[in-house]
């Protein structure tokens, strides 16, 4: 039997007395539940996450970082549902419906008294055990450039090809996800072109940055590992949503030395993390 896939979003604004969070009520199964909603057919959890959370609140939110997904039988179907904590950035466009026809702002306790299951207790419960999320940093690899060796000219130079241009188009409504203010690129031209799509939607400029670079021919590679985890600790500790990108020869390690720990952080030309950040430490990485 095919699985249910559905995502959605733990969203959380300050408050009077602490952070609030959202509840939805669906009128159909006369419950409170973490907004969420299905996948559309080849949509990425995390953009189905969001969209769902603002068409069933109204809220628009930014994903900060991945929470425990739940899995039940839904309909006697199995159901997997994706959550992020998200922070409200703008709302008041609610309109009851058939599907939600009113939205509460609790605190964390409340709602957990509220909810009519307890997976979203769990959900709720793992968010409030968080730390607070204080920046959000997308890092990407740039897209697909065909082979250094068929490439004549001086190797910073080298442009994306038609793979590449395809996988800059896709990262970039991944990228508008979390509203960034800037957009940074490593200098090679292969890098700034993959930013190019996200750019021209968010109409934001592209910020060429050195601490970005992958080693030249004689260069320490540690030193430029290091270089690129400490923009990237920076970006994260300025409080501010960024987008970036940069290159495979430096991403692993920069996110290594980060995390503190030897990890699985190979990252494919055109993929990407979102990476949540406490101040300027760096609190979880999550493969886009």
């Amino acid at each position: 039997m095919a699985e249910i896939r559905a995502a959605g979003g733990v969203v959380w604004r300050p408050g009077v007395a602490g952070v609030e969070v959202c509840l939805v009520h669906r009128p159909r199964y006369g419950d409170w539940s973490l907004p969420k909603g299905k996948l559309e057919p080849g949509e990425h959890p995390l953009r189905a996450a969001v969209r769902e959370v603002a068409e069933e609140t109204g809220v628009r939110a930014t994903p900060q970082i991945r929470l425990p997904g739940t899995s039940y039988r839904s309909e006697g179907q199995p159901k997997l549902v994706d959550y992020w904590s998200m922070r409200a950035v703008a709302g008041g466009g609610f309109q009851s419906g058939t599907e939600v026809d009113d939205v509460r702002w609790l605190t964390v306790d409340d709602a957990v008294r509220l909810v009519s299951y307890p997976h979203d207790a769990e959900v709720l419960a793992a968010f409030a055990a968080l730390p607070p999320v204080t920046g959000a940093i997308v890092l990407a690899r740039h897209g697909h450039a065909g082979k250094r060796g068929s490439w004549s000219g001086p190797d910073s130079g080298r442009p994306l090809d038609a793979q590449g241009w395809a996988q800059a188009y896709a990262l970039a409504p991944m990228v508008a996800l979390v509203r960034p203010v800037r957009l940074l690129s490593a200098s090679a031209r292969r890098c700034v072109q993959t930013l190019d799509p996200a750019a021209a939607l968010l109409d934001l400029p592209i910020e060429v940055d050195g601490d970005l670079d992958e080693p030249r021919p004689g260069q320490n590679r540690a030193e430029c590992v290091l270089a690129t985890a400490s923009r990237l600790a920076a970006l994260g500790a300025a409080g501010e949503p960024v987008a970036v990108c940069g290159q495979g020869k430096v991403i692993p390690g920069a996110l290594e030395h980060l995390a503190g720990r030897p990890g699985e952080f190979t990252t494919p030309k055109g993929g990407g993390w979102l990476l949540a950040f406490t101040g300027d430490h760096l609190l979880a990485t999550d493969r886009l």
